[in-house]
């Protein structure tokens, strides 16, 4: 059997009740939009863009700001925040879908699932509607939440929105902070893309067509990644 003819090996991540979902980087690559709107902030704060673009994934944008500007007054941030989101929301070039992420929500359909995004309801859905991509019923968005991730609130309140206990939940995440989150909320994380190779996440994916989720016999959902 030559090398293009060999079946891909398919690993068990486990079973799960639910699966929550990350978005930026996990179900949309937002890249292009994201570094546009934060290398003019870093560069209009007297900040080196490129490491500030390290510390954007994954928080909202005031806890970004707070890690980059730490003398600075919290109120600052939060209006520079509403200033960023409003910029976020109405640039949406070159806004696209993960590979994989157009099939792998649609296997999603009917099955517990839930999106926990840093981005404000309206961002979330202007992001996930440029992707082309269905907006989960069941969202945690940054309204919903007190702390942005790494804190663990976000992925808790989905848990306890679908009805199932931590550890009954798979997180797909490629954030660092995202990663952090979903293991102090106790899930297992499987890490979508380059950035979350370096975070330690239960099990790492290059992008979606490597994931399947099935329900099994049991009624519990079997997830598993192919190399």
């Amino acid at each position: 059997m030559s090398t293009s003819d060999q079946v891909p090996a398919v690993k068990a991540v486990g079973s799960c009740k639910a699966v929550l979902l990350d978005m930026d980087g996990t179900l949309v690559n937002s890249d292009a939009a994201v570094e546009r709107i934060w290398h003019r902030w870093a560069v209009a704060h007297g900040l080196d863009p490129q490491e500030a673009l390290k510390v954007v994934h994954g928080r909202q944008g005031y806890a970004t700001m707070a890690v980059l500007l730490p003398e600075r007054p919290m109120e600052e941030n939060y209006a520079d925040n509403r200033e960023m989101l409003a910029l976020e929301t109405a640039d949406t070039e070159g806004v696209v879908p993960v590979a994989g992420a157009p099939e792998f929500m649609a296997s999603l359909a009917g099955l517990p699932h839930a999106l926990v995004t840093s981005a404000d309801e309206a961002l979330a859905q202007a992001r996930m509607t440029a992707s082309g991509l269905p907006m989960p019923r069941v969202r945690v968005t940054a309204e919903d939440v007190g702390a942005s991730k790494p804190d663990p609130e976000g992925f808790l309140k989905g848990a306890a929105e679908l009805g199932f206990a931590p550890a009954d939940c798979i997180v797909f995440e490629d954030s660092e902070a995202g990663i952090r989150a979903g293991l102090a909320a106790g899930m297992r994380v499987v890490g979508v893309g380059p950035r979350a190779a370096a975070h330690a996440p239960t099990v790492q994916v290059r992008d979606l067509t490597q994931v399947r989720v099935e329900r099994a016999a049991d009624g519990s959902l079997d997830v598993r990644v192919s190399d």
